[in-house]
């Protein structure tokens, strides 16, 4: 079995937190149990989950079956917005720990702001802190959040958030936001970090290209003897953010996290940051509300 591959990041409660993880979104349950598996014997500690991808109980499965011990690996899992709510995300977390076949999670997410009904998003962050309180979970945060949404959680809530997960890759890089993470002490994490959501998010009609054919970073590719996607997740660690790349094929699983031999220069960093568009290729925070997503996780 492979050692843990990559750096940590300490976050703002001292703990740590692999830099590169797993991201299983979109993974049906069969493939989900194989990709977990791979990505841990290749080296990753960090998968990332949510309640509303379907397929907790298939992370724990991989996660159980991987020889690895529970202590060595860092799961993440995310309560969904039809269980916002103090005691329905006591609920739900209860839900999610028990499909995942795990006494305790290193890290608890509320998967969007939902700003139409921003109190029962504070209820929700108020019951995570509970739970991180009571030692249910290690470290709690957010997806999706914007610096406005974060003053207005903290503004609310005793506990600084952990992590914010977001839309993060060269064409959406999020300077700004990162920034704001930065001096707030989070860590800003990267759905999307390779420009995939460009590729799947079929409802934008104006999400733009696919950053992995651009030519600065296929020139950069060719220039280090790497991948496209190679290039990008190594920019993420060099520019401090963590990404969480989402496959299910053992050799794109495996090629994700070969990025620990080589570096970006500065002036190849600022090159990746020039090609930011502005434009996010999925969905809009402000606009994300349950009846945007017309489902609920069933116990």
């Amino acid at each position: 079995m492979t050692d843990r591959k990559g750096p940590v990041l300490t976050l703002n409660n001292g703990i740590e937190m692999p830099a590169l993880g797993l991201g299983v979104f979109q993974s049906g349950p069969v493939e989900t149990v194989a990709a977990v598996r791979a990505a841990i014997a290749d080296g990753y500690r960090l998968i990332d989950t949510a309640a509303a991808y379907m397929n907790e109980q298939q992370v724990g499965e991989g996660i159980r079956t991987s020889g690895i011990p529970r202590n060595e690996m860092f799961v993440t899992t995310k309560l969904w917005m039809s269980d916002y709510g103090y005691d329905q995300t006591l609920h739900a977390f209860e839900r999610s720990l028990r499909k995942l076949g795990l006494d305790y999670l290193d890290l608890y997410l509320l998967h969007w702001p939902v700003p139409q009904d921003f109190d029962k998003t504070v209820a929700s962050y108020k019951a995570a802190e509970k739970l991180l309180a009571d030692g249910r979970v290690r470290a709690i945060g957010v997806c999706n959040f914007s610096p406005k949404h974060l003053d207005d959680l903290i503004a609310r809530t005793t506990v600084v958030p952990a992590v914010n997960q977001v839309e993060l890759h060269p064409f959406f890089s999020q300077k700004e936001l990162r920034a704001v993470d930065a001096k707030l002490g989070i860590v800003t994490q990267a759905w999307s970090p390779i420009g995939g959501v460009n590729r799947y998010f079929v409802q934008n009609p104006e999400r733009p290209a696919d950053p992995l054919a651009h030519p600065t970073i296929t020139g950069l590719a060719a220039k280090h003897g790497k991948t496209p996607a190679q290039i990008v997740l190594r920019w993420h660690i060099e520019i401090g953010t963590s990404p969480i790349p989402k496959s299910v094929r053992a050799e794109r699983i495996e090629g994700n996290i070969d990025i620990f031999d080589f570096a970006l220069n500065e002036d190849e960093i600022a090159a990746i940051e020039s090609l930011d568009l502005g434009k996010r290729g999925g969905p809009d925070p402000e606009l994300v509300s349950p009846q945007m997503f017309n489902f609920k996780i069933e116990d």
